[in-house]
């Protein structure tokens, strides 16, 4: 019989955002395991978001980010988290997500939210340049595809917002893309980040 306490539960309760019932069965499945057991929450929650994930999502709320720190060019960013229910829109957690995406844009400038919104000219282009540099620096043809997809996941981590790291580990340790889910998981819709604007004083845009 695994062995936890009830301040256990409450404390997975907390962590994961789940029901008392929820939170007990995934530590007795985990043996005790506070760590297996939050895993175990947070993979159904996922697992749970990915099948929410084509279901209208017309709420949401407007994440912002003003910098303005000294020897440092003005910059403002502005990002619309979407979710399905008015509700999750107005909760400070969702409202904090939004914030923090703002924070990482700021950062980031990302060029694209999905690798899907890349235009397929651009991966051809990428590739084809990735392929050309390889060879001019002596890689042998039998390897030049592998390393083109070694490289391009290093171009869509560089201009996709959804896989890049997020800018504060010690608050988020994943991806962008993994935050998002795994708010959707914690708050039972669909979220999705819709659009982003970056504006720096000077900048020229790309």
């Amino acid at each position: 019989m695994a062995e936890f306490t009830a301040k256990d539960v409450q404390r997975l309760r907390r962590q994961a955002g789940v029901g008392m019932m929820d939170a007990k069965k995934a530590l007795v499945e985990a043996g005790g395991d506070m760590d297996k057991a939050h895993d175990l929450l947070r993979e159904r929650g996922l697992a749970q978001a990915a099948k929410r994930a084509d279901r209208d999502a017309n709420e949401g709320t407007v994440g912002s980010y003003l910098h303005h720190q000294s020897g440092h060019p003005v910059m403002g960013v502005l990002v619309e988290l979407a979710c399905e229910t008015d509700f999750v829109a107005k909760s400070p957690e969702f409202n904090e997500v939004a914030d923090d995406i703002a924070m990482h844009v700021s950062w980031s400038a990302p060029r694209w939210i999905e690798r899907d919104e890349v235009p397929g000219d651009v991966i051809s282009h990428e590739r084809d340049l990735i392929a050309r540099s390889a060879r001019s620096e002596g890689k042998p043809d039998a390897i030049i595809p592998r390393i083109v997809d070694g490289r391009m996941e290093k171009f869509f981590v560089e201009n996709v917002l959804n896989d890049q790291e997020f800018v504060n580990s010690q608050k988020y340790e994943g991806t962008v893309g993994d935050m998002v889910k795994t708010l959707a998981a914690r708050v039972g819709e669909n979220v999705k980040i819709r659009r982003v604007a970056r504006l720096a004083v000077g900048e020229q845009e790309s």
